[in-house]
Formats: structure tokens, sequence, C-alpha cells
């Protein structure tokens, strides 16, 4: 989600809810820390890890009851945040709404719940848990005392993230507290935009002190390790010394320092659980990360070696040597799927030493690819439950999950690949007051808006009309006053609009404010009663008919047909005098009438997007291919030069990564291009986020689709002839396939260079600010290398995932932005963080210098597209290159990057994953205990 519509929202939360807002804000670490159910405005520090709890006023919509367990439960050993709670006794979802995220980082999201029998009702309830529209986890309370405590590692995809509590009718859903962490993006490899992790265990082996729970300061990342203690079987090993912790996991030094072994060499080490299903989820599959240090420092002659066994077949398929003070991981990424999990560690037989644990953590695999709704119509009807204070049934998000959670009055459209449209809105006899909010104009999918029988005051917003699916708007008794707006007159006059404005007092009080041009076919709903002389409609409708025919029969005869009383243009491209003339009748695309038009876009319904010529609407031919229409506008500043430019340009050259034309439209005034239909939509809705995936194409994604674009200018370039310079290269002109594969669109403005000239001399300069070539611009002189200089913007978009113009505390070029931070020497400042760091570092460098170098202030400095091709081939083989071939069934070991010498670094296998519930053999005893957690044997 964009940012600025939030900050609105934030703004007008600040207003209502003054210094509590302030704090619903993460600290200077990225935390968010919450006291559910604490009154009053102050919060506290915690004695234990001197972070500063809050109340959760600022967090939620207000629902919901502070309560206090009873006294009863109330112990010396029990945190503050278990004191108090917030329960939720109305309404099947109440949400807590965190803000001020990075889009696209993982975060540990930790809720800990405890009954204390707050109620006095002596009745533990189960509930469910909703990270925004998937399902996190169900809550089972079943004791008074006991603390539970339920944490995920996911990404999130947008600028803010919601914790939802779901009454499924078992007792009254509540919470204690709720936290949020912020983690490195390069850490736990397992979680994707897709697939997060819900934690079973996190131990910490080897510790003498049953209470020395680790977690932040000691941990940066505020994980909770659980201390695990033997009671003679196994022997504690420790250090002092610092241990070097592996990358991937970041398990801080106090928990490495700390081990578990057998006490005989020869004995072995024994992990047990069994899963704990879920009522979605009745066979988890489980992730396990065992970590490993040498502590004790071997002299040449002793070795300490194992292997690793689950349910008596090898988990690993090497023996594992720990380093000394060097920590490493070992870990499956594909989640495996048994009835019961038995790890065994064993020595080796050239073992002279007991093998060895410092800890682990293991998981189970929550899905997060449900689509929460557009994210630009969630900020739009959430400042309009902000402005007209709606609460019924309007929390957490509004479309989803569908059929069941939806908002009231509200109903959405849903697709496989794209996130729900909200196409309805019912706010009448709701007792709205104000004016009409302009957040309704951002409800760009709507259909249908009924405001009607309310106290709405003020005019009629112009910029309802530019609602371009809005078929049925109902404003009828309020105390609307002034003009209906030209714009949505016009709409009402050619059959697009049923308005009903009726009962407004002060509405249309000029006679002539609201009057429409006389056209039979208004569809103006004012329930005035019109005498209608029948015979004349039914030669109006004979005579339509009869037109409609004759129309439909010419153009089915031959769509190369000219309109009648329209002079054949001729048009000569770019600059090439001595090419024969062309005119519409040699496009060897079919040719469309604007009646065929209406029907194939179904009366131009659903807009796929907007650029300088018009509006582009969804389309299917007779045989069921969808197609896009581009339309042009009236108020378009591209004129019949530009659409038949691009007209004949796609019909002349033929590439596969060159959009296809399939017809095009020049009925009297109307103009129109109907192309194939490119189902992902642009490179620019990708990366700012407004597609489904929120801009989280993946590295190799970015690549390809580099590589793919690269080769459709060069085929302008070199493959043409004469040969194209297309002038408007960006991310909005790039178009993506369902396979990702991209397509360069809009030729309107593309000039040809021939004759020996490798430049082509024009009056007027064009093309979008940030992608300009400034030595076009300053000479008026265009060449290929301005193409260059633009598509080296849109690789440098594809690295950082910033738009052309980075907008910080002033506009900046993305070349100059990008500059800066290269300069420092570190690419993590460059690369979008969406990618969670999964790519390969030089792949990277070297598009970013390829993008430096096609960017030159000197286009002679400038590679040809044909060396920018052959330049990212190479960075494709490079990210190829970085995953290692995988091993039997999907495992790695990763270690301590400082450690030349680690033996196990490389890529593993087999099938196995999360755990739930530990048993450690010969009576090890575990306490702090979660209770999913293992228990022990």
């Amino acid at each position: 989600m964009a940012a600025t519509p939030w900050l609105l929202l934030l703004c007008l939360s600040l207003a209502a809810g003054g210094v509590l807002q302030a704090r619903a804000q993460p600290d200077s670490n990225g935390f968010i820390s919450i006291d559910c159910g604490l009154q009053g405005e102050e919060g506290y520090v915690d004695t234990a890890t001197k972070l500063s709890y809050y109340p959760d006023t600022g967090f939620t919509d207000g629902a919901g009851t502070c309560r206090n367990i009873s006294a009863d439960y109330i112990t010396p050993s029990l945190c503050k945040g278990m004191y108090t709670v917030r329960s939720f006794p109305s309404g099947p979802r109440n949400c807590y709404t965190l803000r001020s995220l990075v889009p696209g980082l993982k975060y540990l999201i930790r809720a800990k719940f405890m009954y204390g029998n707050y109620d006095a009702l002596r009745q533990p309830p189960i509930f469910d848990l909703h990270i925004g529209v998937n399902h996190w986890h169900t809550v089972n309370i079943t004791k008074p005392h006991v603390e539970k405590s339920v944490e995920a590692i996911l990404v999130v995809p947008d600028d803010f993230v919601q914790v939802c509590l779901i009454n499924t009718g078992a007792g009254t859903p509540f919470i204690s507290s709720l936290e949020l962490r912020p983690l490195k993006k390069t850490i736990y490899p397992q979680v994707t935009a897709a697939h997060g992790l819900l934690l079973s265990e996190r131990i910490n082996f080897g510790q003498i002190d049953e209470n020395n729970v680790i977690r932040y300061p000691g941990d940066t990342y505020d994980r909770i390790w659980t201390p695990v203690v033997s009671s003679g079987t196994y022997t504690e090993v420790s250090t002092t010394s610092k241990v070097i912790p592996d990358s991937l996991f970041e398990v801080p030094t106090t928990v490495m320092q700390t081990a578990m072994r057998p006490r005989n060499v020869s004995s072995g080490m024994s992990l047990s659980w069994d899963p704990e299903p879920q009522p979605n989820n009745p066979s988890p599959g489980y992730i396990i990360i065992m970590h490993f240090s040498e502590l004790e420092f071997l002299l040449f002659n002793v070795t300490r070696e194992f292997s690793i066994n689950l349910n008596n077949e090898p988990w690993h398929p090497d023996n594992i040597m720990p380093k000394y003070l060097y920590g490493a991981a070992i870990y499956n990424s594909v989640p495996s799927w048994k009835s019961r999990y038995d790890i065994s560690i064993i020595p080796t037989v050239r073992a002279t030493q007991p093998p060895i644990i410092n800890a682990i953590e293991t998981y189970t695999v929550v899905t997060t690819t449900n689509l929460g709704t557009d994210s630009l119509d969630v900020s739009a009807i959430m400042a309009i439950k902000v402005k007209y204070q709606v609460h019924k049934n309007w929390f957490g998000d509004p479309c989803g999950p569908e059929t069941v959670m939806v908002w009231d009055r509200l109903t959405c459209s849903y697709a496989t690949t794209s996130p729900p449209r909200i196409i309805r809105l019912d706010l009448s006899l709701r007792g709205l007051n104000g004016d009409i909010s302009s957040f309704f104009t951002n409800l760009k999918a709507i259909q249908y808006l009924n405001l009607s029988n309310n106290n709405l005051v003020g005019s009629i917003p112009d910029a309802l009309s530019q609602l371009t699916s809005l078929t049925v708007l109902d404003l009828s008794h309020n105390q609307l006053n002034g003009a209906i707006p030209s714009r949505l007159l016009k709409r009402v006059e050619d059959g697009s609009l049923n308005l009903r404005y009726g009962n407004n007092r002060d509405l249309c009080a000029n006679d002539n404010s609201c009057r429409l041009e006389p056209k039979w076919k208004s569809n103006l709903a004012i329930y005035i009663v019109v005498p209608v002389v029948v015979s004349m409609i039914v030669v109006i409708v004979v005579v339509v008919l009869f037109c409609s025919l004759r129309r439909k029969r010419q153009g089915s005869m031959n769509n190369s047909v000219e309109p009648q009383n329209e002079a054949t243009t001729s048009y000569v491209p770019g600059n090439n005098a001595h090419r024969d003339s062309f005119s519409l009748h040699q496009l060897e695309s079919r040719r469309f009438t604007y009646e065929e038009l209406k029907i194939i876009t179904n009366n131009f319904q659903r807009v796929l997007g907007q650029g300088g010529f018009g509006y582009v609407y969804d389309g299917f031919l007779e045989d069921d291919t969808q197609v896009a229409v581009k339309l042009r506008s009236h108020s378009s500043t591209q004129g019949f030069k530009e659409f038949l430019a691009e007209a004949h340009i796609l019909t002349w050259i033929h590439h596969k990564n060159l959009v296809n034309l399939i017809g095009y439209c020049k009925d009297g005034e109307y103009m129109a291009l109907v192309y194939e239909y490119m189902s992902e939509g642009t490179l620019h809705e990708h990366l700012e986020g407004s597609k489904h995936n929120g801009g989280r194409l993946s590295w190799r994604q970015r690549l390809r689709i580099a590589l793919d674009s690269a080769q459709g200018l060069e085929y302008l370039h070199k493959g043409c002839d004469p040969p194209l310079i297309h002038r408007d290269v960006k991310a909005s002109n790039i178009l993506l396939n369902a396979r990702l594969e991209a397509r360069i669109a809009d030729f309107g403005l593309s000039k040809t260079f021939s004759g020996g000239n490798d430049y082509v001399s024009t009056t007027t300069l064009v093309g979008t600010p940030g992608y300009v070539d400034p030595e076009y611009h300053a000479t008026m002189q265009l060449t290929a290398k301005s193409d260059v200089y633009s598509f080296g913007v849109v690789l440098l978009e594809l690295v950082t995932g910033k738009p052309a113009v980075v907008r910080e505390a002033a506009p900046i070029n993305i070349i100059h932005w990008s500059r800066q931070r290269m300069e420092r020497g570190n690419i993590e400042s460059v690369v979008d963080a969406r990618m969670c760091g999964i790519y390969d570092v030089n792949s990277v460098w070297k598009v970013v210098e390829i993008a430096l170098k096609c960017t030159a202030c000197v286009s002679p400095q400038r590679p040809t597209m044909t060396d920018v091709v052959d330049q990212l081939q190479e960075c494709i083989e490079l990210e190829e290159g970085r995953t290692i071939e995988v091993g039997n069934n999907g495992f790695y070991t990763s270690g301590g990057s400082d450690n030349p010498d680690l033996s196990y670094n490389a890529y593993i296998a087999d099938q196995s994953s999360d755990s739930t519930t530990f048993q450690t053999e010969h009576g090890v005893k575990r306490v702090h205990s979660m209770p999913t957690g293992p228990a022990t044997r």
C-alpha cells in the first residue's frame, strides 16, 4: 500500500486520538510493543527487556473492553504485560492495526494470551487469529494460569499489518499483549511472500539456570530462547568466548555459548515430537533449524563428528563437524509431513568426542497467499470510515476473507491473480453528515454507490464522473445544493450512468443548471412522469435498428472501408521522406467499428489503465480471445498523427518482445487500437506495488524482464528497416503477460532514422520526466542512445524498486539517488528490500553498472542495446549460478560467513520440517516451554 493515503489516515486519527496515536508507531528499533487492555495514557518500561510498552488504544478502533485478570493468578514471576487483557464480546472480527512498516520486509509478530479468569466465568475460550486475511493460528486456552504465546515470521506486503481476533462461537476472544519486531531481510530464507513460519519451539541447550530466558537485548530481534537444562544424563558445555553467528539466522552469541552433549562418546542424542494439528491444517509440515558450534578447543587427534537421522533415515547427507567458535545451521527449506518426528544425533565411527547441539528452532508453515483488498480501495474506504464514523462490522480487511468477513453493505469482486476490488457500496440510511467525501472517487472499480437518505450537504463532486465503472449513483433524499456537474450529465445522456438525485431541495434550484441535451435515451432517474408518444418511440427504434444493421453489414463486408466523408490521410513515418505514402487502407490488422468495440468491451465497462492517449479497456473478441482496447480520449493531447503512427508501426514490425496489434478503429471521431491482452499489467504497477504481488518480483524475474525489454529495443534499433527510436521508454510502457514475459508498448511517439544519419532533429521535446535523455533535451537531436538512456533508468527502477523521480526530502532523479549510495560501496542500500536479499550480489552490481553506463551524460559513452543485451545475459548466468544444485530433498547448511574453513556450507537434502513438541531422552528438563511446544521425557 502506498504510504501517502495511510499517512493521511494517521493524521485523521491523530486529530481524534492525540498523543495515544503518536505512540502507536515503531520505536527507534522498529519495535512495536503493546500491553493490551492497559488503561490510561501512560506506558511503562519492562524490567527485563528495558523496552517501552504502551496501551493499545491507538491501535484499535475503540472496540473491546479493558479487563484485569483475577488477583489469584498474579504471581511475582508473572510479567506485567499479562496483568490486563482486552476482550472483544461484540462482532465476528476485531483487529489491531500496526502501521509505519516497511513493505516487503520480514517481521516477527508475537501475540500473548493469559485468561486469568478475567471475566469470572472460568470458561477459557477458543478463537482464531488472522494476519490480514490469512489464518494464523487457532488459540485454545485450556487453563486460566497458562501463558500462551503465538509467534510468526512473515513478509509484510504493505506499510501496515492487521492482527485480527475472530469469534468462532466458542467463547469471547481476548489478548494480553502484542509485539512486532523487524528482521533483516536476509535471515530465515524459508519465509517468502507466499509462506510464513509459525513458531513451534525455540530452545537453547546447555543452560544451567532454568530461568535464564534469552531475549532482547541479548537477541537484537527479541526472539525468545527457552532454556533446557540437563538432569544428569547429558552434560552442559559452555564458553565465555564470542561465537561468530551464521549469517542466515544470526543466533545470538549468548545462545551459542552453551551446548549439551551426552556423557559418553558412544551415546547419541534424541529429540522427538508429535505434530500439532490445527483446524485449518490437520497435518502440518515442519521446518527444522539446528544450530551447532564447537565450544571446546580440540587437539588435532581429537574428533567430534556426528550424523543426523530423522525417523531412522539420514536427514542430512553429510557428517557434521562443528567449527570452533563459529555458528552454523542445518535446516530444510521444504517442509515435511510425518506422523511423528524422531531426530537422532549419532556419533560416527571416527568420533572421539560425543555429539553436541547448541540450539534448535522448529516451525510449521503458514500460507500467506490470500490477497487483501486492493490497497487504493483500502485507503479510500478507511478514509470514508473515519470521516463518517462508520463502525458496524467495518473492521479488518474490507473484502476478505471472501464470503466470511466482508464488511457490512459492501460488495467486492474477486479474481484469482489480483486483489479484490470494491464494486458496490450501500450507505443509505446511515446518518451520514457533511459533504460527499472526495475519497469516494478513489474507489476506481465501484459500479454501484448508494448515499441516499442521509444528511449530506454541499455540491456533487465533479470527480465522480471519472469513475468509469460506476453505473448507478443514488444521491436522493439528502440536502445537496448547486448544479449537477456537466460531465455527470454527459454520462447520463450517453447512457453509461443512472443518476438518482430527487428530494434534494436546493439541488438544481436554477432551472437551467441540470438541463440535459434532448436525447431520448437519457437514464436520468429524477422520478418525474414524462408523457411519451408511443408511435414516436416505435419510429425511433426502427430507425436505430436499420442504421445499426446497415453499419454492421458494411463492417462485415469490408473491414477496410473508410467512413463516409473521411479524407484519406497519408503518413510518412519518422523523417524518411523517400518512404511510400501510407494510409489506413494499407493496414493489415482488422478494422473495428465503434459499435463493435462497445460490444467487445461490454460498453467499456472495465478499465485496465490510462495513458496520455486515453483509457485502456478490457474486452473479448467473438472467439473469446481477451484483448486490450486503447480508446482515444477527446481530451487527449495525442491526435490522429500519433494514432496512425502507432497503428502503422505495429503493423509493420513484429517481435516477441513488442506488443502485438490485433486491430484498430477509426470511426468518425472515435479512434482506438486493439492489442493482445497482457494480464499482468505494466512493470510500473509491479514496482510501485499496485499489482497483486505488491512489488515482490524476484531478482530472477526482474532480470528476465530487463532482458526481454532490451531485446525488444535492440530489434527496434537494429532489426527494423528503417530503424526506430521509441522515444518514450519507461516502466509503464513495458507490459507483462501471465508468464511475466515483457513487451514494449506505446509507439505513438516513435521516430525512424536512416540514410546514414544516426540522429533525428526534432522541434518538439517529448518523453516522460525522469526518463528523458539530457543530451536530447539540450540539443533536440534524437538518437538511439536516447532510448538507451531511458532504459538505464528502467534498469535502476528494477534494482531499487524506486520510481524514476525519488520523492524524499526533495525530489531527486533515481540516477543521482543510486550514484550517491553506490559511492559508499553498499549494495544493500540500493537494492529493493522487497527482494528479501535473495539475489546474486555480483549480478546486481553488474546491472547497476550497466544502468549507470546507459545513463552517462554524453551519448558516445553509452553502450548500444546490443551491448546491453549481451551483458544482461551474463547477469542472468550469474544469478542462475547462485543456487548450488539441490540435494535429495531441499536441505541447507549455513555457516559463519567469516569462517573460511567451514566444512558444511553447501546446499543439502531431505524433506523434513517444523517441530512442535520436543522430547529429549534421559531426563532433560525443559523449562519456560511454550504451550504449543514439545514435552520432555
